[in-house]
């Protein structure tokens, strides 16, 4: 679970966006651990595609440079993509990422590093969402009081993932990929990207992303991207049901960003490391053009019945 504090670090840092179409919140705390290895970016309108909006959070390990280098250049590394020019949105996400790695390991500076991160980002272009995703950090999608999830976890012990990490000369332990790395796709960790026989999307650990795609409609409400620090302590459902109950009663999205984190932070270090590391949070709330006051009393309404019931 990594060295922890005697004390956590609760300071937050916190920030808010706004135009017609979304009112973004986040926050981050350093927690238990002894330094601070998330980064993050919320990007209303892309210099280079204006109107075009871009959230990520990056969830470091090893020490904080692979994050912080994603966090300030895994956009652009997108958008400057042929794919993104010609309109393949997913191409270009799965390529831009794949850059950004290969230009880390050119970099002197951080082709040594033992580091590593995750990446989750999501770009809002029009009426259409792109979530990619390597690692276990996280983002789920309000959508009229339910649950849509937007991304799936890279775990060693996957099945799919597993037969990558042996194909490329690794194996898994304890959950871990030789052992060691909890994730199976990341960006940094070049020390499992060695295998001069495979290509990046092939080796033990990959930066390579899976990408979802979805239509917003108006029954969206936010949506939640988080590192696996909340993740691990709440479910997808109880972080919407969280997040939504706020909502409903006109908290900004950054202060409940600072409520979840809290919610989240463990009392002591005795719980199995849950709760003990660093948090990130970026909640995206939809608002078709209307005051966020409209958002509010939506979601202060009960959830409709569906087939399979209210949220659970």
């Amino acid at each position: 679970m990594g060295q922890t504090l005697s004390e956590p670090v609760t300071t937050k840092e916190s920030s808010c966006c706004q135009n017609s179409k979304l009112k973004v919140g986040s926050s981050c705390m350093q927690g238990w651990r002894i330094t601070m290895e998330d980064a993050h970016t919320q990007i209303l309108s892309l210099p280079d595609d204006p109107g075009t909006a871009f959230f990520g959070v990056y969830d470091g390990h090893g020490g904080a440079c692979i994050a912080q280098y994603a966090g300030a250049h895994l956009h652009n590394s997108i958008v400057r993509r042929p794919e993104y020019k010609a309109g393949n949105i997913p191409e270009a996400l799965r390529k831009g990422f794949l850059d950004l790695d290969n230009k880390m390991l050119s970099d002197e500076g951080l082709r040594g590093e033992l580091a590593g991160s995750t990446a989750i980002a999501v770009l809002i272009k029009g009426s259409k969402l792109y979530c990619a995703n390597v690692g276990d950090s996280r983002a789920v999608a309000c959508i009229a009081g339910h649950v849509e999830p937007l991304s799936q976890d890279h775990k060693p012990n996957n099945e799919a993932e597993c037969r990558r990490i042996v194909a490329a000369g690794g194996y898994v332990e304890f959950n871990r990929v030789n052992g060691n790395l909890a994730l199976s796709r990341a960006l940094g960790d070049f020390n499992f990207k060695r295998n001069n026989r495979k290509s990046a999307e092939e080796q033990m650990v990959t930066a390579f992303p899976d990408v979802e795609i979805r239509d917003i409609t108006t029954e969206w409400e936010f949506i939640v991207i988080a590192c696996d620090g909340i993740w691990d302590v709440m479910t997808n459902e109880e972080v919407v049901e969280f997040v939504r109950m706020r909502v409903g009663t006109g908290m900004e999205p950054e202060d409940i960003c600072q409520d979840l984190m809290m919610h989240c932070l463990s009392p002591d270090c005795l719980m199995g490391g849950l709760g003990c590391d660093n948090m990130t949070v970026v909640i995206v709330c939809f608002l078709h053009e209307m005051p966020y006051s409209s958002l509010c009393d939506h979601c202060a309404k009960p959830v409709p019945l569906t087939e399979t019931g209210l949220l659970q």
